[in-house]
């Protein structure tokens, strides 16, 4: 089912607008016709343990594309080893005007300029919750893949240091894990949150509001200032933070791009991302250490680019582009790539191959 959808119709898809594409991607999940591998069907060489969690794979599907927490069980059903919702924020706001999703077919990459357009967090959470019900029979019917929590703040009237807690006190109970969006840069003054010390200090609310918090990742941009990344690593260290998402969307445009939506505002993903976010994602693992789980994002399309993140110190992986351009199919595909370069390089198992880089 997943082979036909993405051969066969995503080609269809990819001629509709970006955005009602997106809408009718969700609506099929929905519907149930994404298919469905069963995580429980995974190589035992692809599993990982990090953040105190167990992950069938390390491939997971990054924030963005669920924003509403409307699909986390279809997508779990696909494959994915974890699933990423929102960006939530307190109150709903629509985002952007249209036009601000566009596709860079040549390049194989995305602009978006959304602007967190979502729901809200009351019913964000209200569906997280239901993920935790049981039914009549007694079976769990949770997605039983690890699932996230991608918060951020309003686009008017913000208070990080008073929001941040309060959308980590919504989701605690419902979350695997959390995440602070510090880098979306479709939110005016949100990177700024990033720099160490205001990052310290929304980490230490956080710390005083909620010590029984899952565990809590920020996201971080791939335009940061080499010198920064020193400091903001360290303060997320400080601050009680068990993780960084590395990278979000970048604001640069690399030489090459052939699309005529090239100079679009807004950030751009997918291929062109992948050579800054690896340099990046390298750039924190060496400050890091071994002492932040890592989660790597960015470019991600073969399993080839799996290893190399987590050759380099990745414990997991996100996808957004490649999965918007090929499909459901991709899952499977990256699972038996993955496990095929491992065994090609000499490793047995992704725990093998970590930080060996």
């Amino acid at each position: 089912m997943m082979d036909i959808m993405s051969n066969m119709l995503m080609p269809l898809v990819r001629r509709l607008d970006p955005e009602d594409a997106h809408r009718l991607g969700l609506n099929a999940l929905l519907l149930g016709l994404g298919g469905g591998s069963g995580s429980g069907q995974d190589d035992p060489a692809l599993a990982v343990r990090a953040l105190g969690l167990r992950f069938p794979n390390p491939i997971g599907i990054a924030a963005g594309f669920d924003k509403n927490a409307l699909v986390v069980r279809p997508l779990a059903r696909i494959g994915f080893g974890f699933v990423e919702a929102g960006t939530v924020t307190p109150r709903p706001q629509p985002g952007n005007p249209r036009p601000r999703l566009f596709r860079l077919d040549e390049d194989r990459a995305i602009i978006n300029r959304m602007g967190f357009n979502n729901q809200g967090i009351d019913r964000f959470a209200v569906r997280l919750a239901r993920l935790h019900r049981v039914s009549p029979a007694g079976r769990h019917a949770g997605a039983r893949v690890p699932v996230g929590a991608n918060l951020g703040i309003n686009k008017f009237g913000a208070d990080p240091e008073r929001d941040y807690p309060r959308l980590v006190g919504r989701v605690k109970h419902y979350a695997d894990y959390v995440v602070l969006n510090l880098s979306s840069p479709n939110t005016p003054g949100l990177r700024d949150l990033q720099e160490a010390s205001r990052l310290g200090a929304l980490l230490q609310a956080i710390g005083e509001a909620h010590p029984d918090r899952p565990p809590l990742l920020v996201k971080l941009s791939p335009d940061l200032a080499r010198d920064d990344i020193g400091p903001i690593v360290e303060a997320a260290i400080a601050g009680g933070a068990q993780g960084l998402i590395v990278t979000n969307t970048t604001i640069s445009r690399p030489a090459g791009l052939r699309s005529p939506h090239a100079g679009e505002a807004g950030g751009l993903s997918g291929r062109p991302l992948r050579p800054l976010a690896a340099d990046i994602f390298r750039a924190v693992a060496q400050v890091a250490a071994g002492r932040l789980a890592l989660v790597a994002c960015g470019g991600i399309e073969t399993g080839a680019d799996i290893v190399d993140r987590v050759r380099a110190g990745a414990d997991l992986v996100q996808l957004y582009s490649a999965f918007a351009y090929e499909g459901p199919g991709i899952v499977r595909r990256l699972k038996r790539e993955t496990v095929r370069v491992l065994n090609a390089e000499g490793f047995e198992t992704l725990a093998d191959a970590k930080g060996t880089a």
